[in-house]
């Protein structure tokens, strides 16, 4: 039945996104914990900051995955099955946006990290790769581009997720792209912003710190 599938995936989707990439890589190469030191999250930023580029690029790949690799479960588990609500077919773009969330969902509060996790960037990104890769290039050079000019990782990100939105409401309202992934680009996008409001905080105040920066134990 299409909806016990919804929920498994769902589920199964949220798991794979609390997988701790970040707490468990500082944990195994240079035994830290890394919720203790700078912002206290276990994402790449954070990583570099404490461990360096090396191990933050591990990090945000294996973090990207968790996205792509909640798509394609969702695409196996649902395959073809489908049910009318209305005049809408529920079924394989529902589950997968489903899945992407979840993922998400699970790196910013993951389960087997006491709920401590990252602000699901490079997760949301990851689904999008597996949706739809055009806004994922965009939001991803925009992340990039503004992260390198101001030296800000929460500005790019912020930069970053908005450009993934904004370029999927002409692509979803007249070039044919499933409605389904402008509603994850709206709810991914609108979560991550909400996850970066002590950033933002930050900047507005001038307070902001930038990638290079060494954190503060």
């Amino acid at each position: 039945m299409l909806v016990t599938e919804l929920l498994l995936v769902t589920i199964a989707s949220y798991l794979i996104g609390s997988i701790p990439f970040g707490y468990l890589i500082a944990r195994h190469k240079a035994n830290i914990d890394i919720t203790s030191f700078g912002s206290g999250r276990i994402g790449a930023t954070n990583v570099l900051r404490t461990l360096g580029r090396k191990m933050a690029a591990i990090v945000a790949v294996l973090d990207l995955l968790k996205g792509v690799t909640a798509v394609l479960l969702a695409g196996v588990m649902v395959g073809h099955s489908y049910i009318m609500v209305g005049d809408y077919h529920l079924g394989i773009l529902t589950a997968q946006v489903a899945a992407a969330v979840a993922a998400v969902a699970g790196h910013i509060f993951p389960i087997f990290n006491h709920f401590k996790g990252g602000r699901g960037v490079a997760t949301f990104f990851g689904g999008f790769i597996a949706l739809y890769p055009l806004a994922a290039i965009f939001g991803g050079e925009v992340f990039i581009i503004g992260a390198g000019l101001t030296g800000f990782a929460s500005l790019g990100s912020i930069a970053g997720v908005a450009g993934a939105y904004a370029v999927m409401i002409p692509l979803s309202l007249h070039s044919g792209i499933p409605i389904e992934y402008l509603f994850y680009s709206l709810i991914g996008s609108t979560i991550i912003i909400v996850m970066h409001r002590d950033n933002i905080q930050r900047l507005i105040a001038g307070k902001e710190r930038s990638f290079s920066e060494k954190p503060i134990k």
